[in-house]
């Protein structure tokens, strides 16, 4: 796996002046950095990207797509399980009794099902994070999972452009030659956005209605709206659909739902009209900082108690929790969701399913468990883990040295919110140069980095999961320098990166 991308200061210079420029005419883009974004956007800076696409085995690239349809049909199916996750997710039994904002979502959900839930339909755009693990230095290289995002899974339209890009800068220079043997075979395309719009344009249909339209619910200022806007335009383009853009402030005065159908309303933001919504897409709601008050999660509740359909539901996001992930590890868990066929109809898998999915886990335990895991052994083997709160957008784990002194502070009452998890030892000596706006005279940086491979899919499911549609939809490469634990691109830690595959 080891690249050493020698290439001159000219070739390298042209390369970066081509990547940025391209970029920028093809909406490989960000708002630029501000406390508050204008109504309008006036400029924006190019995203941080790769120079290089990332060698990867082709092997582990097809086995991660191999893998996402069955992700795709468990976490339809953990998310119609309500005893699972009352039990793994509540705030009476799970990790919800020590951790405020899952409890505050179980609570939520909880509300909904004593009153009766009103939309049966569920939709997912997921995203699988894996890295490659490599402890013995090209010996014997596996594909493990980070994790499974079932909320706000980001850089599907980004990554279609990164991917693209590269395409790009192989057509045009065959990159001076750092990739002997280069062939565009080995680039492969990503088709992520038209992807993910069908599987809301699916949600749509189901809905029922033809003028209803689809609502995206964001945060404040965001500055990846250029992603966001991608998923708008092909719904636009290719489903005749149409989008609203609403912030949980926003909702708060044009949000309404009609007390006999359960119909959804939003208030136009130009012609004031009410328009009728057919699927509320979260691309806000995962983290603690989008709800500052108990406003916000009354807004989201009005949005649940609606038929639209919602994407994700509470309960699906829950799903997508640390302890849930965790969970499943547990023997016998995966295989009552997936081989069990007195609970479930549809799709039949076998052992050899069971198998893959759980050669794709690393080590994982409870903080709070007493036998065989919990803190003793967190302390003892610190060095090679990663602890995880209930939490998504990055920036919340804490990594080898610093989880004893961490695990002095924290309240034996907060350990069931947490999990312990192995470590995944990535390949040494991958080298790549990347890029940020704004670097100025550094332009490419050259850094030994390591990369995180994201597979998307979407599943449009009913009650129990019996109806399931689901796909494959493409993927996202994201690269860090190895200096940095964390790995998100909008929290700085990455840049957007594609594949070379390699046999």
């Amino acid at each position: 796996m080891a690249v050493s991308l020698e290439v001159g200061e000219k070739e390298l210079q042209e390369l970066t002046r081509l990547a940025t420029t391209y970029a920028l005419a093809h909406g490989l883009l960000y708002l630029p950095v501000g406390d508050v974004q204008p109504p309008a956007p006036t400029s924006a800076i190019h995203a941080p990207l790769a120079i290089f696409p990332t060698s990867y085995p082709r092997s582990k690239f097809s086995l991660a797509q191999k893998l996402q349809p069955l992700f795709n049909v468990l976490y339809a199916r953990v998310a119609t399980d309500d005893q699972f996750l009352d039990k793994v997710m509540g705030a009476v039994e799970g990790a919800g009794k020590v951790d405020e904002f899952t409890g505050q979502l179980w609570r939520c959900w909880k509300q909904l099902r004593d009153e009766g839930i009103q939309q049966s339909w569920q939709l997912g755009l997921f995203r699988s994070d894996y890295l490659l693990h490599d402890p013995e230095g090209g010996k014997d290289v596996s594909l493990k999972q980070v994790e499974f995002n079932t909320i706000s899974s980001s850089f599907g339209a980004l990554s279609y452009r990164s991917s693209a890009l590269h395409r790009y800068l192989a057509k045009s220079t065959s990159y001076f030659g750092a990739f002997p043997g280069l062939s565009l075979d080995d680039l492969p395309t990503n088709d992520t956005p038209s992807r993910l719009a069908r599987g809301l344009a699916e949600a749509h249909e189901v809905y029922g209605s033809a003028n209803a339209q689809i609502l995206f619910v964001v945060q404040q200022n965001e500055r990846n709206i250029f992603d966001q806007m991608d998923l708008e335009y092909e719904l636009l383009e290719r489903h005749s659909l149409h989008v609203i853009r609403q912030t949980f402030d926003d909702l708060v005065e044009s949000a309404e739902i009609d007390a006999t159908s359960r119909t959804l309303r939003i208030k136009h933001p130009v012609t004031n009209q009410a328009v009728e919504i057919s699927t509320v897409y979260f691309r806000a709601g995962y983290t603690p900082t989008d709800y500052p008050t108990q406003t916000h999660f009354d807004i989201r509740l009005l949005l649940e108690r609606s038929r639209a359909i919602k994407c994700p539901t509470i309960q699906l996001q829950l799903a997508g929790g640390k302890k849930v992930q965790q969970a499943l590890t547990k023997p016998g868990v995966l295989e009552s969701f997936l081989l069990d066929r007195t609970r479930w109809d549809g799709p039949d898998f076998t052992e050899d399913d069971v198998a893959l999915l759980r050669a794709s886990w690393m080590g994982m335990w409870g903080l709070d468990e007493d036998d065989g895991g919990g803190t003793d052994k967190a302390r003892s083997a610190a060095e090679k883990l990663v602890l995880k709160p209930q939490r998504e957008g990055g920036g919340n784990n804490v990594y080898r040295s610093s989880i004893p002194g961490f695990l002095d502070t924290l309240p034996t009452a907060e350990r069931e919110a947490w999990i312990a998890m192995e470590l995944i030892e990535t390949p040494k000596g991958v080298i790549n140069y990347l890029v940020r706006a704004g670097s100025g005279s550094q332009g490419a940086v050259r850094t030994e980095t390591i990369s995180e491979l994201g597979i998307f899919g979407w599943a449009l499911f009913g009650p129990g999961a019996k109806e399931i549609k689901h796909e494959e939809a493409g993927w996202l490469v994201r690269t860090k320098g190895t200096d940095s634990d964390e790995g998100g691109v909008a929290t700085g830690f990455s840049v957007l990166d594609s594949l070379l595959l390699v046999d």
